[in-house]
């Protein structure tokens, strides 16, 4: 299945991009019937980079996103980004998930583990939102290929659970994962994605599983990318992707320098 996806990828390559000090290039993967279009970005010098899958929003996949895993390529890390909504024509914003999506998200990890350009080590994921719960979803089912997650305000509930359940509850797959968790989320955030991602934090904890909660002061919902940014926003954004950094090292056992031990 991994030869396979990285075949139809290479074959629907499309320009490459260089875009300063590292590489930029569209993709699309199989995903059973559904083409499903990705982005690449590569670290510039010589690989083989520590693997990273990157998670969208349900806003979709846009230049915001673009420069997210642009940042991410220009700390070293091979980065594959599947839009989970383009190859089935979802539009932006949906309310309910779709849970064939998730064999989209699973067939963009296949075709990052068998990216020339990526170590052949578990790799980690980057989600934002939504792609919060498709990462806890996809470390359940895969283990034993996700070292470490690092979610943006993550949601740790299913989409579709009843409305008693996103406040009182959190996802059973957070009863079962032991992937490394570190939630990121701005204090002025909605409330019940605070909520949300606090029940989780304790569930997880109360398990031995490693975990960390990241508030940032003064900071509003999508900090990171707001065109309002305010100056305190500025900084939590440059912190976050340090700390991001920071946790993907350690739990993928990076070397010093950030490169596959």
């Amino acid at each position: 299945m991994k030869i396979l996806t990285l075949i139809l990828a290479l074959l629907f390559t499309s320009q490459v991009v260089q875009a300063g000090d590292i590489q930029l290039r569209k993709i699309v993967i199989k995903s059973g019937d559904v083409d499903v279009p990705a982005e690449i970005a590569i670290p510039a010098g010589k690989g083989p980079f520590p693997p990273v899958l990157y998670i969208h929003a349900k806003r979709g996949y846009d230049e915001v996103d673009q420069r997210h895993i642009a940042s991410l390529a220009k700390q070293g890390f091979a980065v594959l980004a599947p839009d989970w909504q383009a190859g089935r024509f979802i539009e932006r914003w949906p309310s309910a998930h779709d849970p064939a999506t998730e064999n989209d998200v699973e067939a963009g990890l296949d075709a990052l583990m068998a990216l020339p350009e990526a170590c052949k080590i578990p790799v980690g994921v980057v989600g934002y939102s939504r792609g919060g719960y498709y990462s806890i979803r996809l470390a359940a089912k895969r283990g034993k290929d996700v070292a470490a997650i690092a979610a943006y305000a993550g949601h740790m509930q299913n989409p579709n659970a009843p409305e008693p359940e996103q406040l009182f509850s959190v996802a059973p797959e957070i009863a079962q994962i032991t992937t490394p968790l570190l939630f990121l989320i701005g204090e002025q955030d909605f409330e019940l994605r605070r909520i949300n991602g606090g029940r989780a934090f304790y569930a997880l904890y109360e398990r031995g599983v490693p975990v960390e909660m990241q508030y940032y002061p003064l900071a509003r919902r999508a900090f990171d990318f707001r065109n309002d940014q305010t100056p305190e926003e500025k900084i939590a954004t440059r912190h976050a992707r340090e700390r991001v950094r920071g946790w993907l090292q350690k739990y993928m056992k990076l070397d010093k320098n950030g490169r596959c031990s």
